[in-house]
């Protein structure tokens, strides 16, 4: 039987913190509960990636995708953080390229405002580098996000972002972008050109 610190690993463990993720409506537990998950599947080590593949049978990944959604910028930290962890596993980041990246996009700001939540700095850098994880080694990730509107708003902020970490998240997962040959046909006919994405830092 697992004892010490393996006690932490067990599916059971798993899915009492998504019980608290679906169940609870305090900002500071789902904080907690998320920022669990983040760490247990942080890393390469085997109990890691046994959590990671965990957490998608339990059927959590929808669980976080959903909080994605939450009005408290910690929530959505976390779960950002988390999700971008979990995405170390193929299968789930194939998932979380589908069904997540409409949510991460709406949490950037926009040209106009911050985003609607109006999410702290360390919110949004943590949002662009979940991104980021998302679609290195996936163009099929990267189309999703290009297909969500996403690249308008990396570019207003690789260019118009007052803070230098936001800018510098920004322009890698736009460096990303147009590392996939495949795609630039695609963003050429939406009017965007090497430019926009090559971005001096």
């Amino acid at each position: 039987p697992p004892a010490g610190f393996e006690l932490l690993y067990q599916p059971e463990v798993v899915r009492l913190y998504l019980s608290i993720l679906t169940e609870s409506q305090n900002f500071n537990t789902l904080e907690a509960a998320a920022g669990a998950l983040q760490n247990l599947s942080a890393g390469n080590w085997t109990w890691s990636t046994y959590i990671r593949a965990t957490v998608r049978k339990e059927r959590g990944l929808p669980v976080l995708v959903e909080l994605l959604q939450s009005d408290s910028d910690k929530v959505v930290r976390a779960v950002s953080i988390a999700l971008r962890n979990l995405s170390m596993d193929r299968r789930n980041k194939d998932l979380i390229g589908s069904y997540a990246m409409g949510e991460l996009v709406r949490n950037l700001p926009s040209r106009q405002q911050r985003s609607s939540k109006n999410l702290e700095e360390d919110t949004v850098v943590a949002v662009l580098n979940t991104i980021h994880e998302i679609i290195t080694d996936s163009s099929e990730n990267a189309r999703s996000l290009i297909q969500t509107q996403g690249i308008q708003k990396l570019v207003a902020i690789s260019k118009s972002s007052q803070s230098p970490r936001e800018t510098k998240a920004a322009s890698h997962v736009l460096q990303m972008i147009w590392s996939y040959k495949e795609l630039r046909n695609a963003l050429q006919k939406d009017g965007w050109n090497k430019s926009h994405f090559q971005v001096e830092m």
